[in-house]
This record gives C-alpha cells, structure tokens and sequence, in this order.
C-alpha cells in the first residue's frame, strides 16, 4: 500500500512509503509528468568524439541501474505475488544488461579496467 509518510513533500522530489518494506521510492515531478529514473549526468553532445561510446555506455549502465532499482523497489510494494515475481525475473534480466554493457566498457576503456581490479583487491583485503 503506498501513502505519503507525515506528508513528506517538497518542491521537486515526492517520497513513497511501505512500511511493511522500508524503502522510499522517489521520483522527481516534472511539470505534471514523473520521471522515475536518473537524468543522464552529462550532456553527451559535449563529449569528445573518442570518448563518446564510452560515455553512451556509462549511461547505459546508470539507465539499467535505475531500472533494478525500480524493479525491485515496485516488487517490495506489490501485493500480488504474480506481480512481484515478474517484476524481480525483469529485475534480474536488467542485472544482465549492466554485466552487458559493463564488459563493452572494459573492452573500450583500459584504465577502467584497471581501476576495476584494484577495487576488487582492495575490497578483498579489507575484508580478509
């Protein structure tokens, strides 16, 4: 069941509150539409010509991102098991998607990968 808690509002931003799941789904009120997603962080007509597929697949990851997380956050406030069982197998069909384009990005950007690396082993040994 969604409601507003204590009327949470403001100008830009509308929270929604299940409290048998304690997760806020926001969503940003554009004019009288509402967009549920991220903006895209960039301006992609700015961007080098080199550095552009790698810009478009960032964004790519950030849009799948935004869709597990809206997912998953509809499928903790369903009521119908049918509906919450569809919304996680799409929520986990956009994990697949981000694995997609994060293995394009790793081909493209070597520094990425680098990168990518080093946060592992510094995780792993920070959790050793």
């Amino acid at each position: 069941m969604k409601r507003r808690k204590n009327n949470q509002q403001d100008s830009d931003n509308v929270k929604f509150y299940n409290e048998s799941f304690p997760t806020f789904l926001y969503y940003k009120k554009i004019g009288e539409q509402r967009n549920l997603l991220s903006k895209i962080p960039i301006n992609l007509e700015k961007i080098a010509k080199e550095d552009l597929d790698k810009e478009i697949l960032r964004s790519a990851i950030i849009a799948e991102l935004d869709a597990v997380n809206l997912y998953e956050q509809m499928a903790a406030l369903a009521e119908n098991n049918h509906l919450k069982l569809v919304l996680l197998d799409i929520a986990k069909e956009e994990k697949t998607h981000v694995g997609e384009f994060q293995a394009l990005l790793l081909m493209t950007d070597k520094q990425q990968e680098k990168e990518l690396v080093k946060g592992k082993k510094e995780i792993e040994e920070l959790t050793k």
